[in-house]
């Protein structure tokens, strides 16, 4: 199997850095309670000093959905949709610990991240501008279509495993009870957003109690491949 961004996704966001990692083995007791509580409190500490949309990494994100024709405001990265409802709630939920883990890094860095269950995935995973026959189950169990040309995840099968990119993940590969294989992506968009992605991907490689292998994608070396 294989991750990659479609050369057209490089051509038009250059400033794109993406990270990914990849894991077996895991079984969902992984212990992330302390690094839950020390990422959030670092989003609550940012978030003090003014709203997550004055946040750089956030602000890249919103010009890179403008470009993409979609209204900042309406249309919001999962990385700022995580901030503003810790701001309005003061908590975010308890899911599963892979996914609390990837939301609460989300907080602290302000960039979106995406976690996986590989099962569920039809073959090779490709960042690109959907054809408009793909298939997108939400979290809530309904169908839909993306758009012609919206940016998404999208599997060998036809299956998309997100709308408007980072704006929301499918319910058909999200990490559930039995979860052994995931595959993480990390996408951000700010300037130093390379060096932010490296330090998000060693922070959840040591938080992960079985070993795995990273990667930082660029235009010039797009992919990841993994058993």
């Amino acid at each position: 199997m294989r991750f990659h961004h479609c050369t057209n996704v490089w051509s038009t966001f250059p400033e794109l850095s993406c990270g990914v990692l990849h894991a077996t083995g895991l079984d969902g007791t992984v212990e992330v309670g302390h690094r839950l509580d020390r990422y959030t409190d670092t989003a609550r500490a940012r978030l003090a000093g003014g709203p997550e949309s004055g946040f750089p990494e956030i602000q890249a994100w919103r010009r890179a959905f403008a470009r993409m024709g979609l209204a900042p405001t309406r249309y919001r990265c999962a990385a700022e949709s995580l901030l503003r409802r810790l701001r309005r709630d003061g908590e975010l939920p308890r899911l599963h610990p892979l996914v609390d883990l990837g939301n609460a890094l989300s907080l602290a860095y302000a960039v979106p991240v995406a976690v996986l269950d590989l099962a569920r995935i039809g073959g090779d995973l490709t960042v690109c501008r959907a054809t408009g026959a793909e298939t997108y189950l939400t979290l809530g169990g309904e169908t839909e279509q993306p758009e012609p040309g919206e940016v998404v995840f999208a599997d060998a099968a036809g299956e998309a495993h997100s709308r408007r990119w980072t704006h929301r993940q499918s319910g058909a590969s999200a990490v559930r009870a039995g979860t052994d294989e995931v595959l993480v992506v990390i996408e951000a968009m700010h300037a130093g957003g390379a060096g932010t992605v490296r330090r998000m991907l060693a922070e959840l490689a040591d938080a992960l109690p079985v070993p795995s292998r990273t990667a930082l994608l660029t235009a010039g070396a797009p992919e990841f491949a993994f058993a």
